[in-house]
């Protein structure tokens, strides 16, 4: 069976900041760029059967500037939407709401544009996408690679490991990194995590 490798994007200037950032379209910075690039050397030699990205331009740009280009856009991919925190920063929530956690207490209702997600709806667009690359690595015609976001992300590993969506607090995921999911005598694990080249 071929792997699944995942890819978070670079660094933009509210990762940097620590702001959710769910559907905003924020660009890279100049230091996500280069951890995009430096993603190159990875796939040069690999050639995936599969490339999905999220919609959203720094998952796109990291794609191409990581020779990833020609990825299809899923929109399963799209970060969890962080409703009305979204651009907020965990110190801030954590000041009006002492001991807060995206994982079990959520986002409240933002705008029409940000209306927000629970941990339950993350998963099971995770598992949607899962499902469309589980033909790809099961007939082992090479790997499949997914451009996203770290909290979609880290979801989706939990969902492939067979864990519930609030699971994914357990993989911290940073900008710019790789991680391979893989599996051993026919059971999901994780080969490798956060791997920066």
């Amino acid at each position: 069976m071929s792997d699944l490798l995942l890819v978070r994007h670079g660094e933009t200037e509210w990762s940097a900041n620590g702001r959710h950032t769910g559907r905003t379209d924020v660009p890279l910075t100049a230091r996500g760029v280069e951890e995009a690039v430096s993603l190159a050397p990875f796939f040069r030699d690999r050639q995936p059967a599969l490339v999905l990205t999220s919609p959203l331009r720094r998952a796109v740009a990291t794609a191409d500037l990581a020779g990833l280009a020609g990825g299809v856009s899923d929109p399963d991919l799209y970060e969890w939407d962080y409703g009305g925190y979204e651009g907020v920063t965990t110190a801030e929530i954590l000041r009006d709401r002492p001991g807060w956690s995206l994982w079990t207490d959520g986002v409240p209702p933002g705008d029409a544009e940000h209306p927000g997600e629970s941990a339950a709806e993350v998963g099971a667009r995770a598992d949607r996408v899962l499902a469309r690359v589980a033909d790809v690595l099961r007939a082992d015609r090479g790997n499949a690679v997914l451009v996203a976001h770290g909290h979609l992300l880290r979801v989706l590993t939990a969902r492939y490991l067979g864990l519930p969506p609030q699971d994914g607090r357990l993989f911290l995921l940073r900008t710019g990194t790789f991680s391979v999911l893989s599996t051993e005598h026919g059971l999901p694990v994780i080969a490798g995590w956060n791997t920066s080249p």
